[in-house]
């Protein structure tokens, strides 16, 4: 497979991933009735020029994992599928478990030069497939941003962000991987598709 393949190939992805979060974003934009009033918790986090989370729309209440974090963060992983593409996408919920303001931890975004220049993210994410002993880190596009939700910083005591990572697909057999974000607990989660 050559290099320009796999570049139009990740190129192609990264604007799916894009547009359909866009255009689940349009279409939760109309409506009226109670919902109206509800505070919107995640403008001051997602401010930045950070990447759009994927959707997560219809997706189970039930989450697959909770890594607890320090300063009482919680990540919720609520699903882990994998496309065609070879990618697994994983999205999640973070939230502010505690009563007061945290910051996220810097240490989410790992410890790559090229992820850490593009801001706060959860670019330290890790999938490691214990049976095939290897480790899936999550990717980055043609530019060096990592593939993951970013621009986090403050949150307030109840807030909650959606979230997403994508990594590399471990191969088809493989269901059960264990999800690793620096400053949180690690959890076992099962890939499905």
């Amino acid at each position: 497979m050559s290099i320009r393949f796999t570049a139009k190939a990740r190129r192609g992805m990264v604007a799916l991933t894009v547009a359909a979060g866009l255009a689940v974003g349009v279409a939760g934009c109309g409506g009226g009735g109670a919902d109206d009033k509800k505070p919107d918790t995640s403008t001051s986090v997602s401010k930045s020029s950070g990447s759009n989370p994927s959707a997560q729309e219809g997706e189970s209440q039930t989450p697959l994992a909770e890594l607890r974090g320090q300063d009482g963060l919680l990540l919720q992983i609520t699903s882990a599928q994998r496309d065609s593409g070879g990618f697994v996408t994983v999205n999640g919920t973070l939230k502010n478990d505690s009563a007061k303001s945290v910051v996220v931890p810097p240490q989410t975004s790992g410890n790559e030069t090229e992820i850490i220049k593009n801001g706060p993210s959860l670019g330290g994410a890790t999938l490691v497939d214990s049976k095939g002993k290897k480790r899936y880190y999550v990717l980055r596009d043609t530019e060096g941003r990592p593939l993951t939700t970013t621009g986090l910083g403050n949150m307030e005591a109840g807030q909650t962000l959606p979230v997403f990572m994508q990594f590399p697909s471990p191969p088809a057999g493989t269901t059960d991987v264990s999800i690793q974000v620096p400053t949180f607990s690690s959890g076992t989660i099962k890939i499905s598709g």
